[in-house]
């Protein structure tokens, strides 16, 4: 067991992936020589070779469509996008092909490409930088979805993500790429927890609360500022946007009746609403309240002096507490 920062447990995935399969490819823009923008790829291409860890021109259609190519003949192509609003110029290729040709080709062509995205706001960056493109890729079938919070989750899922025959889109929170924490490099990767699953990070009694990704460290915060209230609150950490296990969720939210979902990405058609409707269709009769969605705003992401008002934070998340419960809470005001 080694303590890494969660950038850190995202080479070291990458280093034994590279290590232990020699078809394993690296795309991307400046991942090499500098070692990406947030130095995630740091010293991977003096390792293994500019044949092993490409540095692309800056085209992500291009990136993408060499991934496919790659994948065609039994390699498996991680590909890095730069930032989270760079990914839309590729959005063709992985929407028409990479999600397509498995079921196009009745099974005979297999897609086993790793498309690394870091997500979210938190780093004071300009347009196109800080966004949260989620629900685009998990409205499209034939891709798998995932969103690491922790630096052990970034070293596993990544591993996993490039096993898997299937592509996946794996989300990486930027704003979290220096946080510290345990990390054990399993070998055999049978050891960890599937893909698919979500994760209960913290029991309680009261109320479920579910999120991903960047506001894992967020919700955990504001479950210990509730409980200083006398308020039990379960904390769920998705990491599987798609599939998503509703499973886990139902088993929660049947215990303690009520349901807060958190996310950085827009409210409208976000990952909450889907979670919050599934619940309320597999646990009405359970439901003490109406599930409840802390979200960034149906706006376009702001100027970096802004995001702070644009992102849930402590606060909001424990307003929606609040009125999740029924205590006072900004819409009531006050009084109860």
């Amino acid at each position: 067991m080694n303590t890494m920062t969660l950038g850190r447990a995202i080479n070291a995935g990458l280093r034994k992936a590279l290590e232990d399969d020699s078809k394993v490819i690296l795309l991307g823009e400046d991942i090499g020589k500098l070692g990406g923008v947030f130095r995630v790829t740091d010293g991977l291409q003096k390792e293994f070779g500019i044949h092993r860890v490409v540095d692309t021109p800056l085209a992500e259609a291009g990136i993408m469509g060499c991934a496919v190519g790659l994948a065609y003949r039994g390699y498996r192509p991680v590909v890095e996008i730069q930032f989270d609003g760079f990914i839309y110029p590729a959005f063709d290729q992985i929407v028409c092909q990479v999600a397509k040709l498995y079921y196009r080709t009745q099974g005979r062509v297999k897609m086993p490409i790793t498309v690394r995205v870091p997500f979210g706001g938190g780093i004071g960056s300009p347009e196109h930088h800080s966004e949260s493109p989620e629900a685009y890729f998990t409205h499209t079938s034939g891709l798998r979805v995932v969103a690491a919070s922790n630096p052990q989750d970034s070293y596993s899922m990544l591993r996993q993500a490039i096993a898997s025959e299937d592509p996946v889109v794996y989300f990486e929170p930027k704003r979290r790429y220096h946080v510290k924490g345990e990390v054990i490099e399993y070998s055999d990767l049978e050891e960890l927890l599937p893909m698919g699953n979500a994760r209960i990070l913290r029991d309680g009694r009261d109320l479920t609360l579910v999120t991903y990704g960047p506001l894992v460290p967020t919700a955990l915060d504001a479950a210990q500022a509730a409980e200083d209230e006398g308020l039990s609150i379960e904390v769920i950490d998705a990491r599987s946007l798609s599939p998503i296990d509703f499973n886990c969720i139902e088993t929660s939210v049947r215990k303690t009746g009520r349901l807060v979902i958190t996310h950085e990405a827009a409210q409208t058609g976000g990952l909450g609403a889907e979670i919050a409707t599934t619940i309320t269709e597999r646990c009405f009769n359970y439901l003490e309240a109406p599930p409840l969605r802390i979200t960034g705003f149906d706006v376009p992401y702001p100027p970096s002096k802004m995001e702070e008002h644009y992102l849930p934070d402590l606060d909001r998340i424990l307003d929606g507490v609040d009125r999740a419960l029924g205590r006072p809470n900004s819409l009531t005001g006050l009084e109860a």
